[in-house]
């Protein structure tokens, strides 16, 4: 790992992060951490599992300046809350993502926050600047949006297609940085 990537080993968990991951420089992934193959971590972002655990999926991108964290587990609820983001998701910059659950190709836009015990399912979408509020649940293909977030709309077939174009632009934009940060050239 680059040295301007901070990793924090925490009551014995150490993050685990796959060899084709690229975690850019201003990181800090601290305890029980899961990033998984083409996954990207974009600058400056911070990802804290030291009171449960955090897994960020395949392919899937966290950009710049986003918090994750999760909550510890109490005598309500043993489990606490985990952050379980699936494969292929997009988390657009500066998002606030805690104790929730995104499934497969979900999508949360720029500065938006979701909250404990949310869940997005695959291919939902939560709109740039929504607030997620504790214990809700955005289903496959709908759209939400506001603050509090409300359901506004399905997506169209075009609208899932973009995001997934968006999977793969990370995907490919992820290869060139770490090669631009690995020789110092900043050339493809």
């Amino acid at each position: 790992m680059r040295p301007d990537v901070t990793i924090i080993p925490f009551r014995g968990k150490t993050p685990r992060i796959h060899d084709s991951a690229f975690i850019a420089p201003g990181c800090r992934i601290i305890g029980d951490v899961e990033i998984g193959a083409d996954a990207s971590v974009w600058y400056n972002c911070v990802i804290r599992g030291d009171v449960n655990r955090v897994v960020i999926g395949a392919r899937s991108n966290i950009q710049d300046g986003t918090v994750i964290h999760c909550d510890s587990p109490d005598p309500r609820r043993p489990e606490g809350f985990p952050t379980v983001i699936g494969d292929d998701v997009l988390i657009g910059h500066m998002a606030m993502i805690h104790g929730c659950t995104i499934h497969d190709r979900g999508f949360v836009g720029l500065s938006t926050t979701v909250m404990n015990g949310c869940v997005i399912e695959s291919d939902g979408m939560l709109a740039a600047g929504a607030l997620l509020t504790p214990g809700k649940r955005i289903g496959a293909r709908q759209l939400w949006g506001g603050r509090p977030a409300a359901y506004m709309r399905d997506l169209t077939e075009a609208a899932l297609a973009e995001m997934q174009l968006g999977v793969a632009h990370y995907v490919l934009n992820a290869k060139a940085h770490k090669a631009a940060l690995n020789d110092g050239t900043g050339k493809d």
